[in-house]
């Protein structure tokens, strides 16, 4: 039988600061009842328990305790490349305001590709450290073909690890690329470490943005040892960095559950100047994902 998530905090601490105005929320993901939507036979847990209504109503109170009034819902592995729940809840939630991040594999073809325009997909995503459904070979094969329906590529990667193996795809990428959780480096390596450095260099020549997200997963509250890690990717290209909560923290792991209000306080800490807060959390995902 298969472990069941964690259920996240019922309320996330109110943040110290409140967010600018179209504040958004650029990583978390929706789950929901055993027969609301099929779960993928690969998984590795199932959801904590909870109707599909339950959890956006849930995810709703998130946004308003946090402050945020747009948000991008990450499909999760958990659902395998059936997106249907990331699709029902940007609709839920309104287009406008919301976008997806969906999964597809290698093989997928234009109808597939057109279906996740038309449900308000804004890119698609690669795991290169857990691997799934599709790889980075399948991304740069199709890559042309994303870029007419003006659809980007998110990374999962472990900096230390896998930079050198990707950077070189990247540069020649014709669609933006996002790497999400600082792109997971190892911390106790230092932000001197050399695939670190190269995601910086990838980030100051424009090449990628990143995620200022799942530094929970790196490191225990309050977080400060990820200071360092986020601080340099803001003084590389301020202008290319998101903030994602990554509610409701699927597959902890060894982590510990966070509060997403924790979280956005070491954000915070970490980048102290208004104007680059404001960029990350409004500017840049605006441009980014069109809203």
């Amino acid at each position: 039988m298969l472990p069941q998530a964690e259920s996240p905090v019922e309320t996330p601490t109110s943040p110290n600061i409140r967010p600018p105005a179209n504040a958004c929320d650029t990583h978390v993901h929706m789950v929901g009842g055993p027969d609301d939507f099929p779960l993928w036979e690969g998984r590795v847990e199932n959801p904590a328990s909870g109707s599909f209504e339950t959890w956006l109503e849930r995810y709703r109170q998130h946004l308003d305790v946090l402050g945020f009034s747009r948000g991008v819902i990450v499909h999760s592995i958990l659902y395998g490349d059936d997106n249907s729940i990331t699709a029902a809840t940007v609709k839920a939630l309104g287009a406008e305001r919301f976008r997806g991040i969906g999964l597809v594999r290698d093989e997928a073809n234009d109808v597939a590709l057109d279906k996740l325009v038309s449900q308000s997909m804004a890119g698609i995503r690669l795991n290169y450290v857990h691997g799934g459904v599709l790889s980075f070979d399948g991304v740069l094969s199709m890559a042309p073909r994303l870029q007419e329906r003006g659809l980007h590529l998110q990374m999962l990667v472990n900096a230390h690890k896998h930079m050198q193996d990707v950077a070189s795809g990247v540069r020649a990428l014709s669609i933006p690329v996002v790497f999400d959780h600082i792109a997971w480096p190892d911390l106790s390596l230092g932000a001197n470490e050399s695939g670190f450095q190269l995601l910086c260099q990838l980030l100051s020549e424009g090449h990628c943005y990143v995620k200022l997200s799942g530094v929970y997963r790196l490191c225990e509250a309050p977080y400060e040892m990820a200071d360092e890690a986020v601080a340099a990717l803001v003084a590389a290209n301020p202008e290319r960095c998101l903030w994602g909560s990554d509610w409701p923290h699927l597959m902890l792991a060894d982590a510990k559950m966070p509060d997403a209000g924790v979280l956005l306080n070491a954000f915070y800490r970490a980048v102290p100047n208004a104007d680059d807060q404001k960029r990350i959390l409004v500017e840049n995902p605006a441009a980014l994902y069109g809203f």
